[in-house]
């Protein structure tokens, strides 16, 4: 490998990827590597995977090709959950010099100092149950936004999910060190933070020096409003029977942490629930939702949906599509049904066709489509924070750059840039 290396990333899949995304990146900045562009030529390519979909799957194997067609003789790594679920698949894709799974993903500077172009593909994995480690990860695209990976891996059993597979059993940070971390961000010009995990609201799982943890996520909600100096925090997604009423009225009355929650639904049909194996009812979920806009009107909530798997009748569907229309939420993140390899919903019968899947996606997306219409409407004329981000890459018609935000219960602000306003929490006037 030439002296002077250097080195681009790809992330398929997550928030929680992104943040790990970035820590590599730093890391081999650290070790002298210089950052490119991944449509640009490189020593080596990094791929972070994710295996949630197909789709994930296929977009990797693309990626690697594109590679060798504009830089044949650069290094090919492939990391994350497609990594660690098909190791030996990967191996076999032309290009590829490296494979790391869940435990080696943290130590690629160390792996890197042994490539060799032309050697058989290095496979680095390991049975994802010895796997038990937590490693710390922030994703800083620019100083004023960052996602803050705070646990990993999960213990859950759904019936159409690999995560457990890929990631391994739920553990996290201790609340102490979030705490300092957030400081240190705070410290470099950061404005808010996503908390990120797997199941973000198992947090506190795992064990500590051989000690079981006694800390919960309620836990870290108040130790972060209370102990540090970021303005804003967001829950990135948490299930909804660890949405707790202390964690709901808790945020309701903070300054800090966002009314805007993300809860994975996946179905509001209890007979599909009970094929996917989830912990929730439709009447919990509908108890979570009722809560949180009783005591936040203004709060933005979204949902991620399923269509398609297996079960799901067009009986069932037109239930889940029914309850959701029903609900007093602001978007959905729809997601089409993929099997996944060793999944237990590969054993649940009737299967739903492709076309009929992909119908469906159609559906809940033009619902999700009415809903933020209905939401963003009812704040016309109101009064918000936003926290400008960064200069959007597109020009409006007279050419001038473009600056994004977020108001608190997360509407999307698009602005003509003015330098005062970047990485600034400004009221608006929402038109």
């Amino acid at each position: 490998m030439s002296p002077s290396r250097s080195v681009a990333f790809h992330t398929l899949g997550c928030k929680l990827n992104f943040s790990e995304t970035s820590t590599l990146s730093r890391q081999l900045e650290q070790e002298g590597f210089e950052k490119k562009a991944f449509t640009d030529k490189a020593d080596i390519y990094v791929i972070n995977t994710c295996s949630v979909t197909e789709n994930a799957d296929k977009e990797c194997r693309q990626l690697v090709r594109r590679i060798q067609r504009l830089a044949p003789e650069s290094f090919v790594v492939i990391t994350g959950c497609y990594a660690q679920l098909k190791p030996t698949e990967i191996a076999t894709i032309p290009g590829v010099d490296l494979v790391l799974g869940a435990a080696e993903k943290f130590n690629l500077v160390h792996h890197l100092a042994s490539l060799t172009k032309g050697d058989p593909t290095k496979i680095c994995s390991c049975d994802i149950e010895t796997v038990t480690g937590f490693n710390t990860s922030f994703s800083v695209n620019d100083r004023t936004r960052t996602f803050l990976k705070v646990q990993d891996g999960c213990d859950y059993s759904c019936s159409f999910c690999t995560i457990p597979m890929a990631r391994g059993k739920s553990r996290s940070d201790r609340i102490e060190n979030v705490v300092t971390q957030a400081q240190a961000l705070a410290k470099n010009g950061v404005k808010e933070i996503v908390l990120t995990g797997i199941n973000l609201g198992d947090f506190g799982k795992g064990e500590d020096g051989g000690k079981k943890n006694e800390e919960n996520f309620f836990d870290l909600v108040k130790a972060l409003d209370q102990h540090t100096n970021i303005p804003r925090y967001r829950i990135s997604s948490i299930e909804p029977n660890l949405l707790t009423n202390e964690i709901i009225e808790w945020v309701a009355n903070s300054d800090k942490f966002m009314p805007h929650f993300h809860i994975p639904l996946q179905s509001g049909s209890d007979a599909v629930l009970k094929l996917m194996q989830r912990r929730y009812t439709s009447e919990l979920y509908q108890d979570r939702v009722s809560l949180i806009k009783r005591i936040m009107p203004h709060a933005c909530i979204g949902v991620d949906v399923i269509v398609g798997s297996p079960g799901e009748t067009e009986e069932y569907f037109k239930e889940s599509m029914d309850f959701i229309h029903a609900l007093d939420i602001a978007y959905l993140h729809v997601f089409t049904y993929s099997e996944r390899a060793a999944t237990k919903a590969l054993d649940i019968k009737p299967v739903v066709p492709m076309a009929i899947r992909q119908e469906r996606n159609k559906i809940a997306r033009n619902l999700s489509y009415q809903k933020l219409q209905y939401f963003t409407e009812q704040h016309i004329g109101s009064t918000r924070k936003v926290l400008f981000e960064s200069v959007k890459h597109t020009k409006d018609e007279i050419g001038a750059g473009m600056l994004e935000g977020f108001t608190d219960n997360y509407i999307k602000v698009i602005t003509p840039f003015k330098p005062d306003y970047s990485n600034e929490i400004i009221d608006w006037t929402l038109a």
